[in-house]
């Protein structure tokens, strides 16, 4: 029943933009998170939003990047725009009890990843 799907990757020019979601089903979570994963990389926090809509980025997508969540719909968001090469990675979406940070350690639930391939 408790389920993080992920949507909305594929490949890209450098420049272009992607809009990535995530459907939530099953559970409630005030803090949600978007983070990404390149082959022979740690996977590392993108942004994340809180309850309250507070939202903190990674220094790197900064500008560029946006989270969001629709309550409704109970689906989270990120926008990319102005999209490098360096973006490419897997994408997931996750959920955390306590806080919204940009942390892999602190969240409990993920998706199982939307790819995001850029290129120059």
């Amino acid at each position: 029943q408790v389920q993080l799907v992920e949507s909305g990757g594929g490949s890209v020019q450098a420049g272009g933009s992607l809009r990535l979601s995530c459907a939530i089903s099953g559970v409630t979570y005030r803090n949600m998170g978007w983070f990404r994963q390149a082959p022979g990389k740690e996977r590392e926090g993108v942004a994340a939003i809180n309850g309250n809509g507070n939202t903190d980025y990674a220094d790197s997508v900064k500008g560029r990047f946006t989270i969001s969540k629709d309550n409704a719909k109970n689906t989270l968001y990120l926008q990319m725009n102005s999209l490098q090469p360096e973006d490419t990675a897997m994408y997931y979406c996750a959920a955390a009890p306590w806080r919204a940070t940009l942390r892999v350690n602190d969240y409990v639930l993920w998706g199982r990843g939307t790819q995001v391939t850029v290129s120059s």
